[in-house]
């Protein structure tokens, strides 16, 4: 079965839209989901830049400098040029605050890694809901044409019984209204159906010009299996969201931690080299009364400990710690919040779809009782024991059924 989308559309001779179509496009070229794998990847970096804080640095340089001395009595001046050339090397020995910041950041990567596959689950739902919204505006549609065309006969028959003199104006003004009110939910149908393939649209980057139906015979069954507490215990084990928020909590507490190792000391070894002009290591240059001093290059080479004993920062430390333990109790409640949620969201589900299975079969009997009582209304109304409006308030029943089957 296939439902044709609006000329406009049909003049771009775009390809037709089938779902699993549908979702390999939204895939390709959804921009939220690309703006969040970016931010995954954002993400990810900071578990190096975390590692890189326990992990040795060297740098170089050097100083070049341009020196003149004057002098007064006696009259001196002379000029020189001066080289210096440094080397350092620093490595962190006891950084209780780096390596917490390391473990916080590997939680807050895996965080964001399962928020990135919740996404992308969800653009599965998304591509999903935008594909079947469009088949039932479509389904809308094709009800609110096949109303207005038995609307439409439905006035004529009655202009032509008001004109033979068999019924009232009344029957005439009521089918007109009628016939008037299908055409108006026509064309808001039509607009629906547009918005439908726009949403495709904007999830795919991509025009269709069609859209392919689902075959009436689909199988309709409950679950399998259909216990409301498997449903509940699986998706507190797999639901992406919830695994994301006990990741949240445990970045919180590495955090916490971290706070409060900036109370501990530090320990770095330093190693450090350095050559250039005697001046910049304290010996002096020959005076103008002789040859007497030093001069040339010198080079100076340590190795080092460096001991680091916090005592006072006018309270920041504490601040901090105090900052991310009401962090810390503000992710427990997201994730209890989102533990609520998912449990509430699976058993509404579960409700759901029992009811909707069994409404489906309800729906579709309605429709065999609404057309069978179109016809009785009809015959009725030929024998006078019905009139106009109750063959109306028939119609209006049955694609009122139609619609919501």
């Amino acid at each position: 079965m296939l439902y044709v989308g609006t000329p406009a559309l049909a003049e771009e001779h775009v390809p037709r839209a089938d779902l699993m179509g549908v979702y390999q496009q939204a895939v390709l070229n959804d921009a939220r989901l690309s703006a969040a794998r970016h931010a995954f990847g954002a993400q990810r970096e900071a578990v190096a830049q975390a590692l890189a804080g326990l992990l040795p640095t060297l740098s170089a340089g050097a100083t070049v400098e341009a020196v003149r001395l004057e002098r007064d009595q006696p009259a001196l001046t002379r000029t020189r040029n001066q080289k210096v050339f440094q080397a350092n090397l620093n490595q962190p020995v006891f950084r209780l605050d780096r390596w917490f910041a390391l473990e916080a950041s590997k939680a807050t990567a895996t965080q964001a890694e399962l928020e990135l596959s919740a996404k992308e689950q969800a653009l599965i739902l998304s591509a999903a809901q935008a594909y079947f919204e469009t088949l039932r505006a479509q389904d809308l549609l094709s009800a609110a044409k096949a109303e207005e065309a038995a609307l439409l006969r439905q006035q004529q028959q009655a202009q032509a019984r008001l004109d033979n003199g068999a019924s009232s104006i009344t029957d005439a003004l009521d089918a007109q209204a009628a016939f008037d009110s299908a055409s108006a939910n026509r064309k808001l149908a039509e607009r629906k159906v547009e918005d439908g393939f726009e949403a495709l649209s904007r999830l795919t980057r991509q025009r269709y010009a069609s859209i392919e139906a689902i075959a009436h015979q689909l199988p309709i069954e409950t679950p399998q299996s259909n216990d409301a507490n498997a449903w509940v215990g699986r998706a507190v084990q797999q639901n992406f969201a919830l695994l994301a928020s006990n990741y949240a909590v445990a970045a919180a507490e590495h955090t916490r931690s971290q706070r409060k190792a900036g109370f501990a000391p530090t320990l770095d070894a330093v190693v450090s080299y350095r050559k250039g002009d005697n001046d910049n290591f304290g010996y002096s240059n020959p005076t103008d009364f002789g040859r007497s001093g030093y001069y040339g290059d010198v080079a100076q080479r340590s190795v080092g400990l460096e001991l680091n004993i916090p005592l006072y920062s006018g309270g920041s430390t504490r601040s901090q710690v105090r900052e991310a333990t009401e962090r810390l109790a503000q992710s427990e409640d997201e994730r209890d919040d989102q533990r609520r949620e998912v449990v509430q969201t699976v058993r509404n589900l579960h409700r759901a779809i029992n009811s909707d299975t069994e409404q489906v079969v309800a729906r579709r009997q309605a429709i065999l009782s609404s057309q069978a009582s179109v016809k009785a209304n009809q015959v009725g109304r030929e024998l006078g024991s019905r009139n106009t409006a109750d063959v109306l308030n028939a119609q209006r029943q049955l694609y009122n059924a139609a619609r919501d089957y």
